[in-house]
């Protein structure tokens, strides 16, 4: 994955930390047949990023951190602590004018995305952001105002439901890449 969206800024440029500052990313991820309807979605709008970008929540966006270890530790510490949930995704929201963004709301689910972030964005992830964090499900970015406004329009009566029982640890690379380094499990502790 190339990139996450945080709202505000897709990070698709090869901005890896140092050799010993890591940047760190964890996402809830979707069903396939959710991910793959709203990637249709998203290329159906002409965003480029749909293709390389599946639909997601982010939780926690490129976050640049000292020490891997304690990060991993702390991500699958709070994991460990957390359980499944329904996200109910319904309508559209955006970021416009401060960002050229049209997402898909979570309607449900929403402050279980909210309280997973400040759980994951203390200790070794720990960051000042510079907007609140809002969780949301990006189908159009840096497009045309008519190409936002269409997406926005389109998917306006959008809904589905699914449960979510696990979050991403991604890592990015020295090319610009997000690696998947777990898939964590809620309520399990240790490795999955």
């Amino acid at each position: 994955m190339p990139g996450f969206e945080d709202g505000t800024i897709e990070d698709t440029a090869g901005t890896a930390g140092g050799a010993d500052r890591p940047l760190v990313g964890v996402i809830l991820g979707f069903p396939d047949t959710v991910a793959q309807e709203l990637r249709a979605w998203r290329a159906s709008f002409g965003d480029r990023m749909a293709e390389v970008i599946p639909a997601h929540i982010t939780l926690v966006t490129t976050t640049e951190t000292s020490d891997w270890d304690a990060a991993v530790r702390h991500v699958r510490g709070v994991a460990a602590q957390a359980r499944p949930f329904t996200v109910g995704l319904k309508g559209t929201g955006t970021f416009r004018p401060v960002s050229p963004v049209v997402y898909v709301n979570v309607d449900e689910g929403f402050e279980e995305c909210v309280s997973l972030h400040r759980e994951l964005q203390q200790g070794p992830l720990a960051r000042t952001l510079p907007f609140p964090y809002h969780p949301h499900v990006t189908v159009a970015h840096d497009l045309p105002p008519e190409r936002l406004d269409e997406a926005q329009s389109e998917l306006e009566s959008y809904s589905a439901a699914f449960t979510v029982d696990s979050m991403g640890l991604y890592q990015h690379d020295a090319d610009g890449f997000w690696q998947l380094r777990e898939e964590l499990t809620f309520g399990r502790a240790g490795r999955p």
